[in-house]
């Protein structure tokens, strides 16, 4: 009987709950394997190599976090190269792993990504700034630091805050530095501003090649130059700049994040180094102050010394956000079990086929991660606090709060000028203060500090001087023989002087850009020319410009354009100046004695006049004469 009402219950719950096996949470494994992929030797890897290391070893040491499961890292070095990056990551995948760290380099990242589209492993990287891999082609990949598209706005707002309007960009020439410097123009246009030059450099390019590129640059008008490219061949470009003399007074060097990294990195930095970035400045991506980032500085120096095989080094912000990027996996993982996730794996039929094609290949032992885009859903939801501070995504898959630290070098190290965020601007006051206020983005609230630009001046530089290979405007000057104030030639055939002349160099000197010209006399210098025929001559194209006291009519504004007229010529009266001693008198020179004589006449006669008329009728103007002449008077 007991076995008949057993089998009625299981009944009854098989028909009122037959989802309820669903609720189950899955028994997790004892270990989950994840990879990393980066460049062992390179300055953002051996950083990066010790933090993921150190932050594993903090997560496998905390039993909560993924409820006695472990992590188990396999790492790989791409050593730089693109496609090993392919092949380490295919080994990689090869060992059943659900997510993998990294890759370092942007490039490397874009190649990769297409392998984990395909698998469905989530590829989680702490130093790919390349803002294209942002977009939909890369559902698979995620960024755990900061996009370039906000340093580049950073860069732009510095432009735009020192009110230059010509920048070069010299940049590697890959995915990383043309995503880069595109995302800059777009910046810079918003300001009105714009590249005016586009210097590409090949990857790993010689020195011979980096001069050939600086020398050109050199000869251009603009003095603002970007430099995007990596932390271990930047350094040699801007020592090549030294040497050419292009990073001496008049200069301005904006530099990415790679440069705060070496400094950051090889702390204190040689005297050599230290020497050819005077007066740069530089970005870094500013990380909170928390009690987390104190302990991990504090012990960094015991963690390099333990685990780094080359000496002891410091720790970078690209090191911070590998440390997060760990602690974040564990808590996407832990979200993957509780949700119902299951770590399982099955072949792809397309790979499959290849591997039956009788290729050599192994592409038969290549799996698709079954829980891949619950764990990539896990990670997009992580809520945490790490030593970068909150770690929240947005809904386009940017970290929140983006912020960096400006920074300009100086003597044997550098100092901070101020802070840029999305929020904010520009700012002498940290973030995380400006954040508990309304944002405000007007130019009145844009601050930094001095800076102390190249040659150790606190000026700010023009950004510009004449080009040396620019075509020098031709400009058409009336040489007269009459009215010579307003233009003439002096000293010299092709030198001008007058107001005319003093107007235009003063407008020139107004404008934020070099303007090459020639002045060219129209005349023989003996004769008035005809200014319709200098007109003439500017419509066709002969002159570029005229300068000179042209006048403005209606026929000729049919032919060129005219500025705004700087001298008006209304009705005037023109009288001698002369020079007289003050007296008690002096409020007699206004008339002639003989015009005061008439005047006083004329007064006599309008009394007598009125007297005619008014004494016969009017008692006013009768009585004794004395009273009579008094009223003629008055």
């Amino acid at each position: 009987m007991n076995k008949v009402w057993l089998l009625v219950f299981v009944l009854f719950n098989s028909e009122f709950f037959p989802f309820g096996s669903s609720l189950n949470v899955t028994t997790r494994p004892d270990v989950v394997n994840i990879g990393a992929i980066f460049s062992f030797n390179s300055t953002v890897g051996k950083v990066a190599r010790v933090a993921i290391e150190a932050a594993l070893e903090d997560v496998n040491s905390e039993p909560a976090v993924l409820n006695g499961t472990k992590l188990k890292l396999t790492m790989q070095d791409t050593n730089y190269s693109g496609f090993l990056g392919i092949v380490e990551a295919l080994k990689l995948v090869q060992n059943e792993i659900v997510a993998i760290i990294g890759p370092q380099f942007s490039v490397t990242a874009h190649l990769v990504s297409h392998i984990a589209n395909e698998l469905h492993v989530p590829l989680v990287s702490y130093a790919a700034t390349d803002p294209a891999l942002s977009s939909l082609q890369y559902p698979f990949f995620v960024r755990t630091t900061q996009s370039d598209l906000f340093q580049m706005a950073a860069i732009a707002d510095i432009i735009e805050y020192y009110e230059w309007r010509n920048v070069i960009a010299v940049f590697v020439d890959d995915d990383h530095g043309r995503n880069g410097i595109s995302v800059l123009g777009d910046k810079l246009e918003e300001s009105r501003a714009k590249i005016s030059y586009k210097a590409p450099m090949r990857p790993g390019a010689t020195r011979n090649e980096i001069t050939n590129v600086l020398v050109k640059v050199d000869l251009m008008d603009s003095r603002i130059f970007v430099l995007h490219t990596y932390a271990d061949w930047g350094l040699e470009v801007l020592d090549v700049a030294e040497t050419l003399g292009m990073l001496g007074s008049g200069y301005v060097w904006i530099v990415t994040d790679w440069l705060s990294t070496v400094l950051d990195t090889y702390s204190p930095v040689s005297s050599n180094v230290i020497a050819n970035v005077q007066g740069v400045v530089t970005l870094r991506m500013h990380t909170s102050d928390s009690k987390q980032k104190t302990n991990l500085v504090t012990g960094w120096s015991n963690l390099t010394s333990r685990k780094a095989s080359n000496g002891p080094f410091g720790l970078s912000t690209y090191g911070l956000y590998a440390y997060d990027t760990v602690w974040l996996l564990a808590h996407a993982i832990d979200k993957f079990f509780n949700q119902g996730g299951n770590i399982s794996f099955s072949k792809d039929s397309r790979l499959t086929q290849l591997g039956l094609g009788g290729g050599k290949l192994p592409f038969d032992v290549l799996s698709i991660f079954n829980g891949g885009e619950l764990l990539l859903k896990s990670i997009s939801e992580v809520n945490m606090i790490g030593v970068t501070g909150p770690i929240k995504f947005t809904s386009d898959g940017y970290l929140i709060h983006p912020a960096y630290q400006v920074i300009n070098v100086v003597g044997n190290g550098y100092r901070r000028i101020g802070y840029w965020s999305n929020y904010s601007g520009l700012s002498i006051v940290p973030p995380e203060i400006l954040y508990r206020k309304p944002p405000n983005r007007s130019r009145s609230t844009q601050q930094l500090y001095d800076v102390i630009w190249p040659g150790q001046t606190t000026q700010k530089p023009r950004g510009w001087v004449f080009p040396n290979n620019g075509r020098e405007l031709r400009i058409g000057v009336p040489n007269r023989v009459v009215y010579r104030e307003f233009v003439s030639l002096v000293q010299g055939p092709d030198t001008f002087g007058g107001y005319c002349i003093d107007v235009f160099t003063a407008a020139l000197n107004f404008l934020p850009y070099a303007v090459p010209y020639k002045l060219i006399p129209f005349g023989d210098g003996h004769n008035n020319p005809k200014v319709s025929d200098l007109v003439s001559l500017v419509a066709a194209g002969v002159y570029d410009a005229a300068v000179g006291d042209l006048a403005i009519t209606t026929n000729r504004t049919r032919m060129v354009d005219f500025t705004q007229p700087y001298i008006e010529s209304g009705l005037v009266v023109v009288a001698p100046v002369r020079k007289r001693n003050s007296n008690e008198w002096a409020f007699l020179r206004p008339f002639t004695p003989m015009m005061w004589c008439v005047t006083g006449i004329l007064f006599l006669v309008v009394g007598v006049v009125v007297w005619i008329l008014e004494h016969r009728i009017n008692d006013d103007f009768r009585g004794p004469p004395k009273r009579q002449i008094v009223t003629i008077l008055w």
